[in-house]
């Protein structure tokens, strides 16, 4: 049997999942509380109109994702709600952005 190469750190499996389908569910998290969404158009510059026409591209998910990794009780908890960790939130902000 080969050792554990994670030195005993476990992952949930969500952290296969897609950087842009981690972003989207985040999305979805963050604009389920009506405060946390008007703080992302607040502090990321986006509108309305803009986050829904940008959906699709990495850029803005990588806003979304930024915006959580910018304030850790939100990713914690958002990583948590969508079956996740922080590390892999940020290891999607981090491909979004390349």
């Amino acid at each position: 049997m080969r050792p554990d190469i994670n030195h005993g750190k476990q992952h949930s499996p969500s952290d296969t999942r897609e950087p842009s389908v981690l972003a989207l569910m985040a999305l979805a998290w963050t604009l389920a509380d009506d405060r946390r969404a008007d703080r992302l158009l607040a502090l990321t510059g986006l509108d309305a109109d803009t986050l829904r026409a940008g959906v699709a591209d990495p850029a803005i998910l990588g806003a979304v994702l930024g915006f959580l990794s910018d304030h850790e009780p939100d990713l914690i908890a958002c990583a948590e709600s969508i079956d996740s960790s922080p590390g892999a939130l940020i290891a999607a902000k981090e491909h979004l952005a390349a």
